[in-house]
């Protein structure tokens, strides 16, 4: 069977720095910030058993991460510098979802599968012009996990679900600037929180 979902999500950044940058000895400090973002997608569920689905989800995921860079100039003063990275996600995932006995029109259920992620908004073959934008990889590979609740109301079922992500791949694209010299490693976490309807 097929149906819809639409939810909310807060993307992030695991970050590791490098240690060993000479370019970067006037940088103080450098923080991710997670940001809130919306999803929709479409549902195609598969029966495999009494308590087993096989589930595809593609989705469009509109999110936004934020790097805050804190400098020290001559003066031994602090500048703080924010680089915006605006994504959006074309999403497609696939599940095991494993149910609960139904208990009247109610069910629980655990999910767990894998995603293939690519950002139609990468900035990684574009020409900055100078601007030092930080120029995140289009292609991206996750895991997920979450849980949730099936409602079975008169004409539709209601699913509220809540789920986490982690990237297994590093988005960073490097150049000379001091904004991407000081990092290693960049891969995506988040969480997501759907409503569907089937």
């Amino acid at each position: 069977h097929f149906g819809f979902t639409l939810g909310i999500n807060e993307l992030n950044f695991n970050l590791l720095k490098n240690s060993n940058t000479e370019t970067n000895d006037t940088l103080k400090t450098l923080h991710t910030k997670s940001q809130k973002g919306f999803n929709l997608g479409i549902v195609s569920n598969l029966r495999l058993g009494k308590y087993t689905d096989l589930r595809f989800v593609p989705a469009l995921i509109f999110g936004e991460r934020h790097l805050d860079y804190s400098f020290s100039d001559s003066l031994n003063t602090n500048n703080n510098q924010i680089k915006k990275i605006e994504s959006t996600l074309l999403d497609f995932p696939i599940y095991i979802k494993y149910k609960s006995e139904r208990y009247n029109n109610f069910r629980a259920y655990v999910i767990g599968g894998l995603k293939y992620s690519m950002d139609i908004a990468s900035q990684d073959k574009i020409d900055d012009e100078g601007q030092e934008i930080v120029k995140l990889k289009q292609n991206d590979l996750m895991g997920e996990i979450g849980f949730g609740l099936d409602f079975y109301l008169e004409y539709f079922k209601f699913s509220p679900q809540i789920k986490i992500s982690y990237g297994v791949l590093n988005l960073l694209t490097k150049d000379q600037s001091v904004y991407t010299q000081s990092i290693n490693l960049l891969t995506t976490n988040g969480w997501m929180l759907s409503f569907t309807f089937e």
